[in-house]
């Protein structure tokens, strides 16, 4: 029998809702069914896909991150073929392959004050290694985190998840203890009981786009050490030139974390990886002899797929001063957004950094939008949002999301490939959709009332 993947596709790709339903997540069909998602893309290029009919769509998601570098960039996909056609003898284990190496040392580049990489698969497993050295390096149990953190969805990592939605039935986990962000006070208070191994933050929360107060890093830093605890910083979505610098912590002078955890956009949008970096001391205490070569390793981490793919995506990123795009459209885009605060009463708040924007809807002050707006947040909080990202996508064909459940919080994360006129076209949408809303009509509130229906029969 031959394998022809494209017949495959052919005979059966129209059967994708239906081989959900029946065989993975049930749920994800009836959710994108009911927010009128379900639409079939055939084709993707940058910043943009196509559906079955050809219509364009801008995304502005970016796979939650993951396409750093745009959708099937051609050098990426060029540096899969050569690998695939070099027929290396990967993943022996029991061999020195030159592509882990060879990657370790230009992730290593952007941080300097760091010395070593672990890879794995993904962002989860990041963290999970940064949670295992630091408890093994510092000899103490417990970690830190913010309130409204996320660092993935494995026992260690939801042991530091900041959503109880997400720990709800999962205990017991690990010894943690969440803080408001930017809180050093409280900091203090538990790094004082002597058994904190380290904090874990993310520079800016993906789940509400939050950025840690000015000064608060480094001071955070400062407070670890004193207490021999140490500083992870989760740049699993911020890193690679999200928010307009390689790092996000490198915003902050001065600033230099003992562990830092990626993922998402070093794979290119192609083959999942995932990567540890850290201090030398830190690897030594946990790999200290030969006894303990394969304390922590992972089947996959370093294939050489995932290897090429990575090279490959730094390479186009400095190729195409990817940070420096990031940088100059998402000032652009802020700032047009910022501009409609004061335009649209439902409007509370835009924020972020490069490429990672956080738009805030609040009650607005009229009568008439403040009754429906109420009766929304009676329903389920965060209906309003989800109101305005539908219309984003079948009106405007641009693809949205909120930024977390029972937030009115939408979250903007393109591409990095991202144009100026593209984040001009997003906001002539979204400005459209503002109108519809504050003249209390159209397709916004009509999906509202059908919102209000489906949050109250799943109570």
């Amino acid at each position: 029998m031959t394998f022809d993947l494209g017949k495959l596709l052919a005979e059966r790709g129209g059967e994708r809702y239906g081989l959900h339903s029946r065989h993975l997540n049930h749920q994800l069909p009836r959710m994108l069914h009911t927010i009128g998602f379900d639409r079939t893309y055939v084709r993707a290029e940058g910043a943009h896909f196509w559906d079955e009919e050809g219509s364009d769509y801008l995304d502005m998601l970016a796979g939650f991150g993951v396409m750093g570098v745009g959708r099937n960039h051609p050098v990426v996909r060029r540096a899969l073929h050569d690998v695939l056609d070099a027929q290396l003898a990967d993943l022996t284990r029991f061999d020195c392959q030159p592509l882990p190496g060879l990657l370790a040392e230009r992730l290593l580049s952007y941080t300097p004050h760091l010395e070593r990489v672990f890879f794995s698969n993904s962002g989860t497993e990041a963290v999970e290694t940064a949670l295992k050295f630091a408890r093994y390096a510092t000899g103490r149990p417990r970690v830190l985190y913010c309130d409204h953190a996320f660092h993935g969805l494995t026992t260690g990592s939801l042991s530091v998840n900041g959503e109880s939605g997400f720990r709800d039935g999962f205990a017991p986990l690990l010894p943690d203890t969440a803080l408001p962000l930017g809180d050093l006070g409280a900091l203090e208070r538990e790094l004082r009981k002597g058994d904190v191994a380290a904090l874990i933050v993310e520079p800016v929360q993906g789940k509400g786009v939050h950025a840690a107060p000015p000064g608060y890093l480094r001071a955070a830093q400062e407070l670890l050490h004193r207490h021999k605890a140490l500083l992870i910083a989760d740049e699993v979505q911020t890193g690679l030139g999200r928010t307009g610098d390689f790092f996000a912590y490198q915003h902050e002078d001065g600033v230099e974390p003992d562990l830092v955890c990626v993922a998402k956009a070093l794979s290119g949008g192609f083959v999942p990886v995932g990567a540890t970096l850290g201090k030398e001391w830190i690897f030594k205490k946990v790999y200290s002899s030969m006894d303990r070569v394969l304390v922590h390793s992972a089947s996959f981490a370093t294939n050489a797929p995932a290897m090429a793919a990575g090279l490959a995506t730094l390479a186009v990123m400095e190729d195409e001063e990817l940070v420096a795009n990031a940088r100059h459209v998402g000032d652009h885009l802020r700032g047009r957004l910022a501009a409609l605060v004061d335009r649209y009463e439902l409007l509370h708040e835009v924020r972020g950094r490069g490429l990672m924007i956080g738009i805030e809807f609040g009650r607005p002050k009229s009568l008439k939008l403040r009754g429906r707006w109420t009766m929304l947040q009676a329903a389920r909080k965060g209906l309003f949002a989800q109101m305005v990202v539908v219309p984003l996508l079948q009106r405007h064909h641009i693809l949205t999301q909120v930024s977390g459940d029972h937030m009115e919080v939408i979250k903007l994360i393109p591409p990095l490939v991202v144009t100026q006129a593209d984040a001009d076209r997003f906001v002539d949408a979204f400005t459209q959709v503002m109108d519809d809303a504050h003249e209390g009509g159209g397709l916004i509130w009509d999906f509202g009332r059908t919102l209000v229906k489906q949050a109250v029969a799943n109570r």
